[in-house]
């Protein structure tokens, strides 16, 4: 039985998706079957970051209102076999998406996958309500921010009241704190939270810290989830994310002030 993961978090902008694709590709990387869904209903993005966009036929909203079957739906990565994508809809409403309709989509792929990740829009929509419905574990991301941190303790507060674990009475959803665009150098300067004053905030174990990179951006302008790129510290962050997730052993890094080289120091950069 596939286990059912739902990246979240109150706030906008914080890497919810980029995390939900990095951590699906780590997942298939690593020789789980793993499809990552987008639950962004009319604002989706996965299949920008999947770059598979010009791919997409079928969407998640069209086999919820049987205008297509799953597997026409679905989209095989041409650079890992065992990672699959679900887009969703550019053009509908979020009231497309129900809870009837997403179980049963739910329930087909738990036969042929051993990871879902649920790529969750951001706030308490009900795109995000669906994406965190169904959950056996919960990644919350955030960044070093005060505000940041305050929309995600809201979000811990639907996991316990709002998911299918709660209302059923059943084992509360696990959850995992991912903090992202991580900077040492801003944090020693008081302008970020460090990682004790966000685990003290949110009372959530660490999974996983991302440092502040520019490989970040370049990978999702090129349609490539990060964690593909080995040699960027956030791709090697999310690696260790990914085995973390799998009950490994594998201690934070990149928690120092980057030194920089003779040569940087003298022609900048």
């Amino acid at each position: 039985m596939a286990k059912i993961i739902v990246v979240t978090s109150g706030k906008g902008g914080v890497g919810k998706t980029t995390t939900s694709a990095s951590i699906a590709a780590g997942l298939a990387l690593q020789g789980h079957a793993t499809v990552v869904i987008d639950f962004d209903v009319g604002l989706r993005n996965l299949d920008l970051i999947m770059g598979c966009e010009r791919r997409v036929v079928y969407d998640m909203v069209n086999v919820i209102q049987g205008d297509a079957r799953l597997h026409q739906a679905l989209i095989q990565d041409k650079r890992c076999d065992k990672l699959h994508i679900l887009p969703t809809s550019q053009t509908r409403d979020k009231d497309a998406l129900d809870k009837q309709g997403v179980g049963q989509i739910l329930d087909e792929l738990q036969q042929s996958f051993d990871y879902i990740i649920c790529d969750s829009p951001a706030g308490i929509e009900r795109g995000a309500l669906m994406a965190l419905y169904y959950a056996d574990e919960a990644v919350i991301v955030t960044n070093p921010e005060v505000s940041s941190v305050r929309d995600s303790d809201r979000i811990l507060g639907i996991l316990h009241a709002k998911s299918r674990r709660a209302e059923q009475g059943l084992a509360p959803v696990k959850e995992h704190l991912l903090i992202s665009r991580y900077n040492p150098a801003r944090v020693a300067e008081g302008e970020m939270l460090s990682i004790e004053d966000i685990q003290e905030l949110l009372g959530i174990p660490l999974l996983g810290m991302i440092p502040e990179s520019e490989s970040v951006l370049k990978a999702s302008n090129a349609g490539t989830p990060v964690v593909f790129d080995r040699e960027s510290r956030a791709g090697q962050a999310y690696a260790d994310t990914v085995r973390r997730l799998l009950g490994h052993d594998c201690p934070l890094r990149f928690l120092e002030v980057e030194k920089k080289s003779l040569l940087k120091r003298v022609f900048g950069g």
